[in-house]
């Protein structure tokens, strides 16, 4: 079935799959980009992809029409696989799925047409059922993963308080991605006989009241997931916690650039320059079915610095207890997006 949808894809791809020649520098490429919901993170990414395949046109002749086949979902499935209809009327010859619900719902929604997918920011990408494995895919579907070292964000809470208690895990529960970083928080704080409380929403007034059951709870710390939900709330939400003197650790640097305490694991601008990368190789014949999924260095800590003054903490102190656990550590103040 897999062989048979790659044969389909080649079918339809008629600016990649050209003689042997190669392909002709006047020839332009349709290259569909669709983010699940519009933040800091997932915008850092759509920009990197964007600016690369700039690039690349440069580099190689190729030519990259994205500006016409740009969509952000909003966070609305309905709405996303409109979009997916949308861009397969189109035409396009390949699609960028920003985030997993993104990906999921342009996997189903173009299984058919064999259209290749480049997906970016997909925690798990064997969990979420969008690839067979890292190494070889096996389908229409291959890209870029943010996954993330639960275990060492979770040391990075006891680094900077070691009296910490109990810890409130908040997410959304309908994302796939959140599913797994949490059982293995949950897991790790088992074993070292620690409280913990769930929180979750859908909404970000969910999120709010959530986030106001766990400082009623007198929580020591919270830790969010790489969880688009909660990151669409998080401008809503930083005060309230660093008010009450939380620190909130999360699975990604926008959420400290909107204000959390900490956020960690991969650099975004990078994740969205290799997602540009694949692209190019997929366009240029490469088969996604073998096309190994490629992971970043996630081991980087971007600390807020007006937030760690605000809930008590010195930084110097907060950064000498994380440096054993990070590959880097950079620090960052609140701002709706990034810069560049």
């Amino acid at each position: 079935m897999i062989r048979k949808r790659f044969a389909r894809m080649m079918a339809v791809c008629m600016c990649v799959f050209v003689p042997a020649a190669g392909v002709m520098a006047e020839e332009t490429c349709k290259v569909g980009i669709v983010k699940f919901v519009d933040h800091a993170s997932l915008n850092q990414i759509e920009e990197n992809v964007e600016a690369r395949l700039d690039e690349l046109a440069r580099e190689n002749g190729m030519g990259y029409d994205y500006a016409d086949y740009v969509y952000n979902g909003n966070a609305d499935g309905s709405q996303i696989q409109q979009i997916a209809a949308e861009l397969l009327s189109q035409g396009v010859d390949v699609i960028v799925a920003i985030a997993t619900p993104a990906a999921q719902i342009m996997q189903a929604a173009c299984e058919d047409a064999g259209i290749p997918i480049v997906f970016s920011a997909v925690t798990d990408p064997v969990g979420a059922n969008l690839v067979e494995s890292l190494e070889v895919p096996g389908g229409n579907l291959t890209g870029t993963s943010d996954a993330l070292n639960t275990n060492t964000i979770m040391e990075l809470i006891f680094a900077a308080d070691p009296d910490a208690g109990y810890i409130g895990l908040l997410y959304s529960n309908s994302e796939d991605a959140s599913r797994l970083p949490i059982e293995e928080a949950k897991a790790y704080l088992d074993e070292k006989g620690i409280r913990y409380i769930e929180k979750t929403g859908t909404t970000t007034d969910e999120v709010n009241a959530a986030v106001d059951a766990l400082i009623a709870e007198k929580v020591d710390a919270v830790f969010t997931p790489t969880d688009n939900t909660i990151m669409n709330a998080e401008l809503a939400i930083y005060e309230k916690l660093a008010d009450a003197g939380i620190p909130h650790y999360a699975g990604a640097d926008s959420f400290a650039l909107n204000g959390a305490f900490v956020g960690f694991g991969v650099n975004y601008a990078d994740l969205g320059k290799e997602t540009a990368e694949i692209v190019a190789e997929i366009l240029g014949g490469a088969d996604p079915a073998a096309t190994p999924v490629r992971t970043f260095d996630n081991g980087i800590a971007t600390i807020n610095t007006e937030t760690t003054q605000a809930i008590g903490f010195d930084l110097d102190t907060v950064k000498e207890a994380f440096e054993p656990f990070c590959s880097s550590i950079v620090e960052i103040t609140t701002a709706q997006e990034f810069e560049g």
